[in-house]
């Protein structure tokens, strides 16, 4: 069975078209779009015309290619600024007359939950010991403890690459109290999640969303993007302090020219690799995994399994 799940993220909207075959999922593709549907979410609460019009013109463009594809079933999840917006439902009404597509606004223990089931699709499920998933997105972080017989702690915290950017960092080259700001910002919020984890004994560290693809992407230096290569890579922590080392003093020009990063992503990177970095630096844990499988994956697998 052909199947399209697209993820309507704060920061970027995504498709996976892939088949479902004998409890496995093959011939992924994956396509991205840098909409921001949470642009300007934070502060004003509202998701703005321009932000509505982007989004539903990626949500056409996507279905289009589900068509083209033969996909016999699309789904179609929102997160944290679609969760967080007042104005939602009317995004909603209008991406299902627009584009057919109904739009399912997901909790964050829910999202934590596909995020997970995703992440296991990646992994040989007979080696995988207790770990901690951490996604981060535009709008929220989720922290994510399980096993192979699935999740026994998940939490979503509203800390994201686009939501700190709008919040804290305002000039291209990162100022010293602006990174205060941000990291004391960071810690408060996940300060209870984070002591939580540490009495679970987590040994290790697997990341998805964005901001760890394309850290892996830069540490790499990655011309082209690939699937491939990025997923099950390592990032090791004294890597990401170089990285965030690096990002805080170049210009947002220096950032689109950067190999591994997508322009798009260029502005908003420093903030994620700062809530990577206190992460890693609060649960002292030295090495992230990266995984190419996630929530989308996640949403698939559930809707199989539903449908078979």
């Amino acid at each position: 069975m052909k199947i399209g799940t697209i993820d309507i993220g704060t920061n970027s909207m995504r498709l996976l078209t892939a088949v479902y075959k004998d409890g496995k999922i093959i011939d992924r593709k994956k396509y991205v779009n840098t909409t921001r549907i949470g642009q300007g979410v934070d502060d004003k609460g509202y998701i703005s015309k321009e932000a509505i019009d982007r989004n539903i013109q990626a949500l056409k463009e996507f279905k289009a290619i589900c068509d083209e594809e033969g996909c016999e079933y699309i789904c179609c999840m929102g997160t944290s600024a679609l969760r967080d917006s007042k104005n939602s439902d009317e995004f909603i009404k209008l991406a299902k007359k627009e584009s057919g597509i109904d739009v399912e606004v997901i909790t964050g223990e829910r999202e934590s939950n596909l995020g997970f089931l995703g992440v296991l699709e990646g992994v040989e499920k007979n080696e995988l010991e207790e770990i901690l998933v951490i996604d981060i997105g535009g709008g929220s972080t989720e922290f994510i403890v399980g096993d192979k017989n699935g999740v026994n702690f998940c939490k979503s915290e509203n800390i994201g690459a686009l939501r700190l950017t709008e919040k804290f960092l305002k000039t291209e080259i990162v100022s010293d109290d602006e990174l205060k700001q941000t990291i004391s910002f960071i810690e408060d919020t996940i300060e209870d999640t984070i002591n939580t984890i540490k009495s679970k004994n987590i040994k290790k560290l697997v990341g998805i969303g964005g901001t760890v693809t394309s850290v892996s992407a830069i540490n790499q230096k990655l011309e082209v993007y690939s699937m491939e290569k990025v997923h099950n890579s390592k990032i090791c922590k004294k890597e990401l302090d170089e990285i965030l080392q690096m990002l805080k003093n170049m210009t947002l020009e220096d950032k689109k020219r950067l190999k591994g990063l997508q322009p798009k992503r260029a502005d908003i990177i420093t903030a994620g690799v700062v809530i990577l970095d206190i992460i890693m630096e609060k649960l002292e844990l030295n090495e992230i995994i990266v995984s190419e499988y996630d929530t989308l994956e996640g949403l698939m697998c559930q809707i199989a399994k539903k449908m078979s």
